[in-house]
């Protein structure tokens, strides 16, 4: 990429070719755009070899790498990262390489995160993405805290929170109070990352199926046609009522394997981004208080804010759009 000074862009090289090919000399041509003749000479040499494609910058990589690990080193870098899980300055040790050739080793083969890679296999995560919203939507539950009337421990000194909880219930378990918890219910399209979710009171299968059937209306109203949905393994989707009630409007339900939640990862991190942007961003002094602040945060993150997966993107601008264009 030309760096913001430079005298030629891909439009100026064009510029370039257009005035020689006119039948002016190169030497005049460039001095009117302020660059040498040998600069000159060399883009028109390289467009009358390519054409437009060799106004384009060329990558600087060499062509050959005569110092480059060797590949069996490389091997036996990316085998000790998977099998013991071990960071750059106790491989390079072991191998007697520098740590820094082991980090771009790891950077080289996609392995130097280790939240990029399944703990139990040691493979580098593959993500996957659909190719047109609907095709798959993630519906998953995340359970939450009740805040007592007051505020909980988070905004209030610790005894002044057991004491609200103590005020909000008596039920009383293992000598503290238990007030009970929220349900996050999500339902999330897989291509546009378009999300929708509801505070319900429980995880039943009779609430589960009544969130489908709003979270659908919700993105026909998006013109999206849902084709499938993925959920885990939870007793509410299991349940018939659940399955009926994708069937009868023709989606077809699948679930992911036991104890994989990188099948349905992307879900799984709106729950994080839930947590972090709107349960915890500020202090609540009640759970309703928190609920109404939910449909503020949905708002937000499917008009305004940006994703990094769709090309700084808000996810509504991806609902009617070619995936080729924010890949």
């Amino acid at each position: 990429m030309p760096h913001p000074n430079a005298r030629l862009t891909v439009h100026g090289r064009r510029l370039l070719v257009d005035r020689v090919r006119s039948g002016r000399p190169v030497a005049h041509v460039a001095d009117e755009m302020g660059i040498s003749r040998a600069t000159a000479h060399k883009w028109v040499r390289r467009w009358r070899a390519e054409g437009d494609a060799g106004l384009y910058d060329r990558t600087s990589r060499p062509l050959t790498t005569p110092h480059r690990t060797s590949a069996d080193l490389e091997a036996q870098i990316c085998a000790l990262r998977r099998e013991r899980k071990l960071g750059p300055a106790r491989i390079g040790p072991i191998l007697g390489v520098p740590a820094s050739t082991v980090h771009r080793v790891l950077t080289r083969y996609g392995m130097n995160r280790l939240r990029w890679m399944d703990r139990p296999t040691g493979h580098v995560i593959r993500r996957y993405e659909r190719e047109r919203p609907g095709e798959l939507i993630h519906v998953d539950i995340k359970k939450l805290g009740n805040i007592p009337e007051g505020g909980g421990h988070r905004i209030m000194p610790r005894q002044q929170g057991i004491a609200n909880r103590q005020a909000a219930t008596g039920v009383r378990r293992n000598g503290h109070p238990v007030i009970g918890y929220s349900f996050v219910h999500t339902a999330f399209d897989d291509h546009s990352r378009l999300a929708y979710s509801e505070v319900l009171t429980n995880e039943r299968k009779e609430t589960a199926a009544a969130f489908w059937l709003r979270a659908n209306a919700f993105f026909l109203a998006h013109g999206i046609n849902v084709e499938r949905v993925l959920t885990d393994n939870g007793s509410c989707y299991r349940s018939r009522l659940f399955a009926q009630t994708l069937s009868t409007a023709g989606i077809a339900h699948k679930r992911t394997r036991p104890y994989r939640p990188q099948t349905n990862g992307k879900v799984e991190r709106l729950n994080r981004t839930l947590l972090e942007e709107w349960a915890y961003v500020r202090p609540s002094s009640s759970s309703a208080e928190r609920t109404e602040a939910l449909a503020d945060f949905l708002h937000t993150y499917n008009h305004h804010r940006c994703h990094t997966a769709l090309g700084g993107q808000p996810p509504i601008s991806r609902v009617n759009n070619p995936r080729g264009q924010y890949s």
